[in-house]
């Protein structure tokens, strides 16, 4: 049992439902496996399950847990700070596939 740290500027999500619900309500709850720590308070650049730059949210709170089946996961709640223009879509969209995304 160990943490890991997340200290990039990105939040990539895999299920559309939560990103679905950050855009509708402008906060969602994303449930990543494993242990790991996000710095709260830090704004990150959200991704959708495509690899597309989306928004800039705030990282509001971490809650590692073991669930009911006994996994290990960690629930990231966040706020919308404001969704990406066309341009600036474009630009981190591609800056990612570079960094983090690409082969």
């Amino acid at each position: 049992m160990g943490f890991a740290t997340e200290f990039n500027s990105v939040c990539k999500f895999k299920n559309g439902q939560e990103l679905y619900e950050l855009l509708e309500y402008g906060k969602c709850k994303m449930v990543k496996s494993g242990f790991r720590v996000y710095p709260t308070g830090q704004k990150v650049v959200a991704y959708t399950p495509e690899d597309e730059a989306i928004a800039i949210v705030r990282i509001s709170a971490s809650i590692a847990e073991i669930n009911f089946q006994g996994e290990e996961v960690t629930a990231v709640e966040m706020d919308l700070v404001r969704k990406l223009n066309d341009e600036e879509a474009k630009m981190l969209t591609a800056l990612a596939h570079e960094l983090y995304f690409g082969d």
